[in-house]
């Protein structure tokens, strides 16, 4: 089963002897290795229902809203993209039959062969790796098994972070009754590690990265609330006034490091943070 949002790897530092490829940022000049799926590919509007639900209504019976942003390749080749999912796109089709519009559907329109290898989740932006054969995809999928990859994820959050650096150990558990929302569970959760590092303070937010060691769902929306620094526009787990901080969710997947699945070159790739 292929992993789901923040499940990534411990860092990992390629040995001298490993060649390494490291993708500029995606903010220069197209070229042969840079392409961008056309907006022509997403569903028309006027075709997507309303979710407009009454507030008793099933969760099942969601109709996500429609995402005008494009999904943008950042680096192809033969056995894999790289690419930059939006905020407000689902990684894969969700429960509902309406809700088919997806970075997988999208690009399976110029890839068919295109394979899901790991997910973010609705409201996280950044960047994802996507299969293009059968064999690259269990290559990868068992990269992020065994935590060969690296992964780490801008966020801006609520208030000031007086530590530059940190580590935030808080054990997690899903909160049942709640779900899809987790909670910290000293008892019964499992082993939760997220390392931070503060990158700017503004005078009512900050800007740090985040690096999971563990993958567990929620993770880093939970350790950074719990801290009482929610991520902006967190509707899970931040207070009211930090929720109207931001538009959507301030989480970002940056970077994603992986290993060529047939080559073995470490492929460093990194996704411009778009707040």
């Amino acid at each position: 089963m292929a992993p789901i949002e923040d499940e990534v790897g411990k860092l990992t530092i390629p040995s001298t002897n490993t060649p390494s490829i490291t993708m500029p940022p995606n903010n220069m000049s197209p070229n042969n290795m840079f392409t961008t799926a056309t907006a022509s590919k997403a569903m028309v509007a006027k075709e997507m229902p309303s979710n407009d639900l009454p507030s008793d209504a099933p969760k099942a019976d969601y109709i996500v809203p429609l995402c005008h942003e494009q999904v943008e390749v950042l680096y192809e080749d033969p056995l894999f993209l790289l690419v930059s999912k939006p905020s407000g796109l689902l990684s894969v089709p969700g429960k509902h039959p309406l809700n088919r519009d997806c970075l997988i559907t999208r690009l399976q329109v110029d890839y068919p062969e295109a394979r899901v290898v790991h997910r973010l989740d609705l409201d996280t932006s950044g960047i994802m790796v996507i299969a293009l054969t059968a064999n690259s995809h269990r290559n990868l999928s068992k990269q992020f098994e065994k935590r060969e990859t690296y992964k780490s994820y801008t966020a801006m959050v609520f208030g000031l972070v007086e530590q530059t650096t940190g580590a935030i150990d808080l054990p997690l558990i899903s909160d049942w009754p709640n779900r899809p929302k987790q909670m910290v569970d000293f008892e019964r959760g499992k082993n939760a590690l997220t390392h931070y590092e503060v990158l700017e303070r503004l005078h009512d937010r900050t800007r740090i990265l985040l690096k999971p060691v563990t993958g567990r769902s929620h993770q880093l929306r939970v350790h950074t609330a719990e801290i009482q620094h929610p991520i902006l526009g967190c509707k899970f787990y931040a207070h009211g006034e930090a929720i109207e901080m931001a538009s959507r969710l301030l989480l970002h997947a940056t970077e994603l490091h992986i290993n060529h699945p047939e080559s073995g070159e470490r492929i460093k790739g990194f996704c411009q943070v778009p707040f």
